[in-house]
């Protein structure tokens, strides 16, 4: 293993453009449109480029920097942040893979040289095993390629990517396998449902995608793994990014709202002239709502770093970052919850922003890993697998 290229130049999304950012996502909400802007602007930043190395013209960002960007732009726009780090997940994914001595993924890193914006097309509907299984089918060409088809569950990106991730298995050799590669836009076969209208997070236009035997040449398959659970540099630099770039999504929605509680109860005063702010139960609301979200974000930061630095943690990787997502997840609702207490009754119209963050704070149960699943791996690690039934 490579520890991580120290060239990375500083970047960070500019103070004006986070505010057209925040300015925008109110209208995106009701009108549950994607954040088509919001992707111009910051693709002409240089923000599909973060994570790519800066002898490959990008800023050489690796997990815990995206990190941190990924923050700033949830605290002004969730759904935003949400969306466009998947496409920040498959860079630092590749990052992951360079820094363990392979190089498979190096299209995806030429791919976001090139400001082209890559999605997943991992989920299905019904499948709990996520990366471990499939039920979309990759049926092999005489040339090393696949055909796949099957349906795809909340692909955020929808109307806008340019590169699509793919999964599914092959089962015409003697033991199934899962094949992984990258659709282009141009190359057809790819229907998305218009059927994204959801409680939050509405700007993701996360749509249904049917594959309808859409072929993927042999350069473009990266991996053929065995179905199940194992510890592939592909698995673990998808998993590592994921969870911990989805987590920072909340860790920032959480920040937002500490700052909006804060603020309203300063700005308001009892009857007898006494500033909101100076009673001493909403004190310490903020004060633990404060210390709940910086538990979670140092939780973040510092697996973020382990990841950069390719730190050996060996089997306490997995259970470390689902426990990490699973808990940010839950805390940033607890805090969001509790900063509308606080603030109270005007924090429940619809319009305001700390309303549309209680609802898009809500979607990060449904992202793996769940925390019935975080559990389950937790558990395993330190009591060992269930025992067989019977």
């Amino acid at each position: 293993m490579t520890k991580a290229n120290t060239g990375a130049s500083a970047w960070a999304v500019p103070e004006d453009l986070l505010a057209r950012i925040a300015a925008r996502a109110p209208r995106y909400d009701a009108e549950n449109a994607f954040c088509a802007e919001d992707l111009d602007e910051l693709r002409a930043a240089g923000y599909l480029r973060i994570g790519v190395p800066v002898e490959q013209g990008g800023s050489g960002l690796g997990l815990a920097a995206t990190s941190a960007v990924q923050r700033s732009i949830a605290q002004a726009a969730p759904a935003t942040a949400l969306a466009l780090g998947m496409h920040q997940v498959w860079v630092q994914a590749a990052r992951a893979v360079t820094r363990r001595g392979e190089s498979f993924l190096q299209a995806v890193t030429d791919h976001a040289a090139d400001d082209h914006l890559l999605a997943f097309g991992v989920s299905e509907p019904g499948n709990d095993a996520v990366l471990f299984d499939s039920s979309t089918t990759a049926e092999p060409d005489r040339d090393g390629g696949y055909r796949f088809t099957g349906t795809k569950v909340f692909t955020s990106l929808a109307p806008a990517w340019d590169v699509l991730s793919v999964f599914g298995k092959d089962d015409t050799g003697p033991e199934p396998r899962l094949v992984h590669g990258f659709v282009l836009r141009s190359d057809g076969d790819v229907e998305h449902l218009d059927d994204w209208d959801t409680l939050g997070m509405r700007a993701t236009q996360s749509r249904t995608t049917t594959l309808r035997g859409v072929h993927v040449p042999a350069d473009r398959i990266v991996r053929s793994l065995p179905v199940g659970p194992n510890q592939d540099p592909l698995v673990f630099g998808v998993f590592a990014a994921f969870e911990l770039l989805i987590a920072s999504v909340y860790v920032g929605i959480a920040e937002r709202a500490v700052t909006l509680a804060a603020a309203a109860v300063a700005d308001r005063v009892s009857l007898d002239g006494t500033p909101r702010s100076q009673d001493p139960d909403v004190r310490r609301a903020i004060a633990d709502i404060r210390g709940a979200v910086d538990a979670v974000e140092l939780q973040v930061s510092s697996l973020a770093r382990s990841v950069d630095e390719a730190d050996d943690l060996g089997s306490r990787w997995f259970p470390l970052l689902v426990g990490t997502k699973a808990r940010t997840v839950d805390t940033a609702q607890h805090v969001v919850d509790e900063a509308m207490r606080v603030v109270g009754g005007g924090a429940y119209r619809a319009s305001g922003e700390l309303a549309r963050l209680s609802r898009d704070v809500r979607a990060g149960q449904y992202h793996p890993s769940s925390r019935d699943s975080a559990a389950r791996t937790i558990a395993a690690s330190v009591l060992g697998p269930l025992a067989p039934l019977g």
